[in-house]
């Protein structure tokens, strides 16, 4: 039954999962080491790798000499974080916009699109202006659809370079791409598909090293898998699908 499939799980038993080994507090814009894949606060881990080059968890050297070249942004990790910890995530904002306000700076990023709807929506108000429900509703609708459409920028961005090594198919225009580190090895291939006018994008293999990528793997395990310790971009190379007997 329902009843017997649900178990509940306190916080405190997976809290060893969701916050910072150098901090001992929930993860705030949780940072992942690409070579061994542990999950810092970001600001936890730029301050301790400005003296070590070493992951705080596993001690395994992350780079001897640019440590901050070969860390991450972990969008999932910190929306996992978010979802989980009651009331976080509105707490952070809090603090943040409490911070840049008291330094007289502007707020980044999201906070900042929030303040400046509040801004805009007080100000109206001081004006004497009023707008019709309709209006707004649309402003709304169209703030959400901008929202939606954000392409994955505030992801983690991986530099590639897409080169052909067949002459059966014609390179790329523009073979230096930037996208999110979520992306996967089919969007590569519809990508090239699209730009190539192939009919399909099955007819593609992508390869890194040599080695042909699977279609279900993202770009950032392409990188820490077979990218490691080489500099940006992130090379891969595709060819016609070649059927192995």
């Amino acid at each position: 039954t329902p009843k017997m499939l649900t178990r509940k799980i306190k916080l405190w038993d997976i809290n060893a999962h969701i916050t910072c080994r150098l901090c001992n507090g929930y993860l705030i814009d949780a940072t992942t080491v690409t070579e061994c894949l542990h999950t810092f606060c970001r600001s936890c881990l730029v301050k301790y790798l400005e003296e070590n080059n070493t992951c705080p968890t596993c001690r395994i050297v992350i780079h001897q000499s640019h440590p901050l070249q070969y860390i991450g942004h972990d969008r999932t990790m910190q929306d996992i974080v978010y979802k989980l910890v009651p009331g976080l995530q509105e707490a952070e904002m809090k603090k943040q916009r409490e911070f840049y306000h008291k330094l007289g700076m502007e707020v980044p990023g999201d906070i900042k699109g929030e303040t400046c709807s509040t801004k805009q929506h007080l100000d109206s108000h001081r004006n004497g202006e009023t707008k019709a429900d309709e209006n707004l509703n649309k402003e709304t609708s169209e703030e959400k659809q901008e929202e939606d459409n954000d392409y994955h920028r505030s992801d983690e961005q991986v530099s590639i370079c897409l080169e052909c090594n067949s002459s059966k198919l014609r390179g790329l225009k523009r073979k230096w791409i930037r996208c999110s580190a979520q992306a996967t090895v089919l969007h590569l291939k519809k990508f090239i598909a699209k730009k190539l006018n192939l009919s399909s994008f099955n007819e593609l293999d992508i390869l890194c090293n040599e080695e042909i990528l699977g279609k279900d793997h993202t770009l950032k395990f392409v990188v820490v898998t077979r990218w490691r310790f080489k500099k940006a971009p992130l090379l891969l190379h595709y060819r016609p699908k070649m059927d192995l007997l």
